[in-house]
């Protein structure tokens, strides 16, 4: 009995994500209400509570997939070797990330977690980020007066910042990547 409880709760799960992501498709992420999801899987408003918290908790896990598919387009780029090329490499995760501003606000509300239990898949999308450019920095020509865990939170660090301040009034006038490329040279460059 309890095996088929479970399946029907993972067919309405996967029923209200495949009609969440219908409803992205046509009007983006902040777009997206309750009310047209319930609607899409035929399904009654109290049984999407019963899956999730509340619409912040499903768009937690719609964008960690979104996200964590950028991630691995970024990884099939290959290893860069200089900061163009690295900004070409993060371009996916990136160009997602500052798609919507609701999307960037949720990415940042939850890239971290309380506790243990409470990580999610942004936040560990975050991680993953952060390892991957990690591994990066052993053969993009950098400094080396600092280790490569330092330069890849300073790269994170700094992409958020370019992503912040594309959202900022004061500070829209220049492009996200060319933000972001001033701050990894001055970041990455090794000193002369």
């Amino acid at each position: 009995m309890q095996k088929t409880i479970q399946k029907r709760t993972l067919k309405t799960r996967a029923k209200l994500i495949a009609a969440s992501e219908e409803v992205i498709a046509k009007g983006g992420y902040e777009a997206l209400r309750v009310e047209e999801v319930v609607q899409a899987a035929g399904v009654a408003k109290g049984t999407f509570f019963a899956h999730f918290r509340d619409k912040d908790a499903l768009m937690e896990i719609l964008i960690g997939e979104k996200l964590n598919t950028c991630l691995t387009q970024a990884e099939s780029y290959g290893t860069p070797k200089t900061v163009p090329d690295l900004i070409n490499a993060l371009e996916p995760v990136h160009q997602f990330m500052t798609s919507e501003r609701y999307v960037f606000d949720l990415i940042i509300r939850y890239s971290g977690a309380a506790a243990v239990a409470e990580i999610g898949p942004i936040a560990y999308c975050f991680e993953r980020y952060f390892r991957m450019v990690e591994a990066w920095m052993e053969n993009v020509d950098t400094r080396t007066d600092i280790t490569p865990e330092l330069l890849a939170e300073g790269v994170q660090a700094f992409a958020i910042q370019s992503m912040s301040l594309k959202y900022c009034a004061l500070h829209s006038a220049q492009n996200f990547s060319d933000r972001l490329e001033v701050y990894l040279n001055a970041w990455l460059t090794p000193a002369t």
